[in-house]
């Protein structure tokens, strides 16, 4: 069990990477008051939570539902963050998490960016969710990897939230480059993750590759 929840961890803390995501705070709440911000960064922590805890507890019998495997899932999960894994080796933002400029640019435009882009997809994106559905189904019993899970991933919100809330202080004694250079070592975990996902699923689709 501790060794489940270290994994998960480490999963779901590579995957959203809450050092990298403070330059991206800070840019989408440029012209927002340090109050604001603190607002945005607690509404978006909460709805980033809700949307995750949404998909832990349905996502496999909504899998079900649609005739999709968990080893399917696992592969089509794989490949998602092994092309988020890709971009973050080479120091950049994966638009699967992050907006891209035209998205960033119609975010600024909206009254609540609490939501969107903050909650999802960047807190609570694609490879988020693929990462806790598959980890909850990894589980030998489906209700106590729930709850490992998540977990886990409140221990990274936390996180996250902490560094949105000090953004400034931490963009003013964390240099760029050892945000690229945390945000590279994120993607080499990752990729080994992406790995090991796709893996299981090709063998579990396939026990006679074993």
């Amino acid at each position: 069990m501790i060794v489940f929840e270290i994994s998960a961890l480490a999963s779901i803390f590579a995957i959203m990477n809450p050092i990298a995501n403070v330059p991206i705070f800070l840019a989408l709440t440029a012209n927002q008051s340090q109050a604001e911000q603190r607002i945005l960064a607690r509404r978006s922590a909460l709805i980033a939570f809700f949307i995750v805890l949404f998909f832990a507890v349905l996502g496999q019998p909504i899998l079900k539902i649609l005739g999709i495997t968990l080893d399917a899932f696992r592969i089509a999960g794989g490949i998602l963050l092994f092309f988020i894994a890709f971009n973050l080796l080479q120091g950049k933002s994966s638009h699967i998490h992050h907006p891209n400029p035209d998205e960033h640019a119609e975010s600024l435009e909206k009254d609540d960016i609490a939501i969107v882009p903050l909650a999802t997809p960047i807190l609570a994106g694609p490879g988020t969710i693929t990462t806790v559905m598959a980890l909850s189904g990894g589980y030998p019993s489906a209700l106590t990897g729930t709850v490992l899970v998540m977990l886990a991933f409140t221990a990274v919100l936390l996180v996250t939230f902490f560094l949105f809330y000090h953004a400034p202080w931490v963009q003013q004694h964390l240099p760029q480059t050892t945000i690229n250079l945390i945000t590279r070592m994120m993607g080499l975990l990752l990729t080994v993750i992406a790995v090991q996902m796709t893996s299981t699923g090709v063998i579990g689709l396939f026990p006679g590759l074993r």
